[in-house]
Formats: structure tokens, sequence, C-alpha cells
């Protein structure tokens, strides 16, 4: 386990410069065809691992800021980052596990800290259509069942690494079975239900719509990530949403 004296170790430059790898772009079939059931995707590069604990501690130690107790209300509640030993320590959780518990907020400020962005839905979804060998896999029973047996797991109080699964065809790692993600635009991937609605019962609703609303119906991986997001507000944080960034193609 790294001490905090390794922690800062990190901070101090011993992280490399993160990873991105071109996606050259296409036409996808979105599970979320609101402007019809293709959508066009621009060339673009991505991080190919989650950001994680010990690259978040570097972003919040030179921008305090976004430390824990210090990051604004508005931007992010009282379970920002909270699993952490203190602002500046990330112990129990190891450096190279992804960074949990961030809200929107501070995961687009750490990306525009890179010169990057959150992903679009359909950034993510293009990227996370691929498998090892395949651009788009999601045809192939075995595939969607490898990763609906993730979502059957219970829940872990600290993460493994990043990086453990084989990266897909593109060379991204994680994109499933490790942690839910932030997109740039989680608020807009549709709006049906009742704004009034809170927890539990908004997460069941939107779960609804999701189904009903989907172009891909047996994709019930994908289902699940828009469920979740659209029942999200961006200051809001969770044990097991993190986030990775993207850049615009060289």
């Amino acid at each position: 386990m790294k001490t905090a004296a390794v922690c800062f170790a990190f901070v101090l430059g011993c992280l490399h410069a993160a990873d991105y790898v071109p996606i050259a772009g296409g036409t996808l079939r979105t599970a979320l065809p609101l402007d019809g059931e293709t959508v066009p995707v621009a060339a673009y590069q991505m991080r190919s691992k989650p950001v994680t604990n010990a690259e978040f501690l570097r972003f919040v130690v030179t921008n305090p800021a976004w430390q824990r107790g210090k990051a604004p209300t508005l931007y992010a509640t009282a379970s920002y980052l909270n699993q952490w030993r203190s602002a500046t320590d990330f112990a129990p959780h190891a450096a190279n596990a992804p960074v949990t518990q961030v809200s929107w907020f501070a995961a687009s400020a750490y990306c525009a800290s890179e010169g990057a962005s959150l992903p679009s839905w359909t950034q993510w979804e293009f990227a996370a259509a691929a498998d090892a060998n395949r651009k788009d896999a999601r045809i192939d029973p075995a595939w969607r069942a490898q990763i609906l047996g993730w979502y059957e797991k219970p829940s872990v109080e600290r993460l493994p690494d990043v990086g453990l699964h084989p990266a897909n065809i593109y060379g991204v790692y994680d994109l499933h079975q490790l942690i839910w993600e932030w997109v740039d635009d989680f608020n807009g991937l549709f709006v049906t239900v009742d704004s009034r609605a809170q927890g539990e019962q908004k997460i069941l609703e939107t779960c609804g719509a999701a189904s009903l609303s989907l172009g891909d119906k047996e994709n019930y991986a994908v289902l699940m990530r828009i469920a979740l997001l659209a029942a999200l507000n961006g200051q809001d944080s969770v044990g097991s949403l993190g986030f990775r960034c993207v850049k615009p193609a060289q």
C-alpha cells in the first residue's frame, strides 16, 4: 500500500504523462437514437485508462480548490472523495486504482488540466463497443454476457488497479468491468422522468424510461449505464463512478 510520502512522490513528478490513443471514428449504431439510429463520430483521442487515485491526488495538490472540504458545495457534495483518508491522502486505496467519488464538475476540471475534456456519450459508446479484436462486438452474446457478469458481482470496498483486463482493439482499457464513467453530456441523454423524484425512485423511473428509449434493448449493460448517469446531478459522486478524458484528433 502506498504511504502518504509515496503519494507525494507521485505528485512531485514520478507520474508519467497520461497515455491517449487515437480512435479513427466512424458511424455508430447508437443505443440512444435521438437523432437517428446511427450517428457520425469524428476522430478523437481517448485516455487509454481511467484517471487513478495518484493522478487525481496530483491534481488536487496543485489545484487546492478541488480538495475535499474546499470544493464549493455547488460543485461537490459532502461525499466528494470521502473514501480518502484525508484531503491529500488516498489511503487505504491503491495509487493505481481508479479514482471515484468525484463529481462531474471536478472530473471536468481535471480533464481541462490535461488540455482535454470528458468524452461525449457517443465517444464513450463508440470506444466501448469494441473488444480486443472487433470494433463493434455488441451483437456477440458471449461478449454481452461477460460484461453483464461484472454487474452481477457484489461491489468491493477497494477497487483493483486499472489496466488489469485486456485492452480493446483501440488500446483502451477498462471501459467495462471496473467502474462507471462520467460523460460530458450525461444530463442530456434523455429527460423523461419527473425531475422531482429522488434517489432510488428516480433511478428506477429512469430505468423504465431508458428501456423504452433504447435503440438496442438487448444491450442491458448500456441501459444500466445510461440509467445511472441520467439519474445523477453534476455535483453527485458515487463510489463506483470514475472518469477518463478525450482530446481532439491530432
